[in-house]
């Protein structure tokens, strides 16, 4: 099937792939809200669309005849229930929705899927703002980083993935004539290949990231022709939720079958995500979310997994130039989103020697206090804390902090009450920091989801480097950050840290922070240890979508 609608689009795909191999920033969708970029009145418009799914049915859905309407949402800022509510189906009807509309896409040529896929970007790009409201009221993130992560980062995850896809499946030729040399004659055969896709493909999202964690494996399946079901977190489905109808529209509007992309909510008395993801004709799954659940679903039989888990991420401190700044920066990113991301640091490693400061020692006590100053001035600075911090998504979390002085360490800074000027009922909780001594292994050899932070004091420089790495293999890591100066010490923590699969990020201070990663740049996850099997985007993101099959005959049959 050939709609011959590259063309449109090839000019985006050919910048997206350029950046791939060219590994240099690139951004198709603009990450400033600006109303030059955006439009006048894009935001205004966009609130007023978001609230105007409060209490009402989702209905942009192409998916009819639903056995009834479930939702479970409701704000972090507000601690009230959002009360939209998205058609529910059982999960045959799903798969069989699915399974009919594979046989309808796979056979639609692979520039026609990209082209298609990029045209439903668009689309989104129209909804960013809505999608920004969406999230902050089912995650708990502020304003800009709900634009930014869940709005063109996002959109510019899903292009990565769709031109990652779309390159792999032109790696190699359609057809040849194959001719052999056998002397007095030549051995001739027509050969062809075709990328032959998978199956029906699960989408398993979170309730902290619900686009950015999920287009890539929602976009690498579209794109290498597998449907796909969307399984969002029941506390995190609008922000999806648009963007699906978004890809359904685009479908239908080409004369395509909407069911290539289908959301799946849970019913409102039980979860639903098990039964999809044991079911035989579900041939591919993505994952975001705890490692209990995640090994589960790598554990299960003839499936493709992709996933991401939960991990310890590592501070070294050995050397810099200014401490302060590095301070300031390592505050800002365990208070952003109050640590409720993948990528934030968790273990701050200091030797009890102290650190090198421009040629003298700092004490560890002086380091310690320090950075408890540095989160305190910023949770307390009324034009940046509520900015930084946001909400807390699930009350399990505030539970967590509350619960972490059960850790075997002295508090160093305690959770204090946070009151966001806009939302008075909204759920807060400032970091805490606790020091424990690199002998209590088992109180930082997890990851404590949220805004956490274990100094833990250690012979040197070398034993945080130890330490850190064996965290990273055993418990996984998604990030690490290390400060020094010594190019001795630096060469050894890329070469412990690169055995253990875990990326680095040295000497960050100013607005470049570990927590952050750039589409098209950084490989998120490495898959190579606990953190997650899979990387995005890598080849292997896209690859194992499909499977590449060959058909020959003699010249002339």
């Amino acid at each position: 099937m050939n709609l011959n609608l590259i063309d449109k689009y090839q000019d985006t795909l050919h910048k997206a792939i350029t950046a791939l191999h060219k590994r240099t920033f690139f951004a198709y969708y603009p990450e400033n809200p600006s109303s030059e970029i955006y439009g006048e009145n894009a935001d205004q418009e966009g609130r007023e669309k978001y609230k105007t799914f409060l209490n009402n049915r989702f209905e942009e859905l192409l998916q009819q005849e639903p056995v009834k309407w479930v939702g479970q949402e409701e704000s972090p800022y507000e601690q009230q229930p959002l009360g939209v509510k998205y058609p529910y189906f059982e999960i045959e009807t799903l798969i069989n929705r699915a399974e009919e509309a594979f046989h309808q896409w796979r056979k639609v040529s692979a520039s026609d899927r990209a082209a298609l896929l990029v045209e439903s970007l668009e689309h989104v790009r129209s909804r960013f703002f809505e999608i920004a409201y969406a999230t902050m009221h089912t995650t708990g993130q502020a304003y800009m980083m709900s634009f930014q992560a869940s709005g063109p980062h996002a959109a510019d995850r899903a292009l990565e993935a769709v031109a990652a896809g779309y390159e792999e499946l032109g790696r190699f030729p359609e057809a040849t004539e194959w001719e052999k040399p056998m002397g007095k004659y030549n051995l001739k055969l027509n050969k062809s290949w075709k990328a032959v896709p998978k199956g029906v493909a699960l989408v398993i999202g979170c309730a902290t990231f619900p686009t950015w964690n999920t287009v890539p494996g929602m976009f690498a399946s579209l794109v290498t022709g597998n449907p796909v079901i969307i399984k969002p977190h029941p506390k995190a489905v609008l922000p999806i939720a648009i963007v699906i109808a978004e890809v359904q529209k685009v479908l239908a509007a080409h004369g395509l079958n909407p069911s290539i992309c289908q959301l799946a909510v849970d019913a409102d008395d039980h979860l639903i995500t098990k039964e999809l993801a044991e079911h035989t004709k579900v041939k591919l799954i993505d994952y975001t979310g705890s490692t209990e659940f995640g090994n589960y679903i790598e554990s299960l039989k003839g499936k493709t997994v992709f996933t991401e888990k939960t991990g310890v991420n590592s501070i070294i401190l050995d050397s810099m130039p200014d401490l302060d700044k590095v301070l300031q920066n390592l505050a800002f990113s365990l208070t952003l989103y109050s640590g409720q991301m993948c990528t934030a640091p968790q273990n701050f490693f200091v030797p009890e020697t102290g650190v090198q400061v421009g040629g003298e020692t700092v004490p560890y006590e002086q380091v310690v206090q320090k950075l408890a100053d540095a989160v305190t001035g910023l949770v307390n600075n009324p034009k940046a804390g509520p900015h930084i911090l946001g909400a807390i998504q699930n009350p399990a979390t505030t539970e967590r902090v509350k619960g972490a002085a059960s850790v075997k360490g002295k508090e160093i800074l305690s959770s204090c009450d946070f009151s966001n000027p806009i939302f008075a009922n909204a759920r807060t909780c400032t970091p805490v920091i606790y020091e424990v001594d690199a002998t209590e292994k088992e109180s930082y050899s997890r990851e404590l989801f949220g805004p956490i932070a274990l100094i833990i004091k250690t012979k040197d420089t070398n034993q945080s480097i130890e330490i850190a790495k064996e965290m990273a293999l055993n418990y996984g890591a998604i990030s690490c950050g290390a400060y020094t100066t010594d190019a001795d010490v630096k060469e050894k923590i890329m070469d412990e840290m690169g055995l253990a699969a875990t990326p680095v990020s040295f000497n960050l201070t100013g607005g470049l922070y570990v927590n952050q990663n750039a589409s098209f740049s950084d490989f998120h996850v490495t898959g190579g240890n606990p953190a997650g099997n899979a990387s995005f985007t890598n080849p292997e993101f896209v690859i194992k979508r499909f499977t590449w099959v060959g058909f020959r005959e003699p010249v002339g049959s």
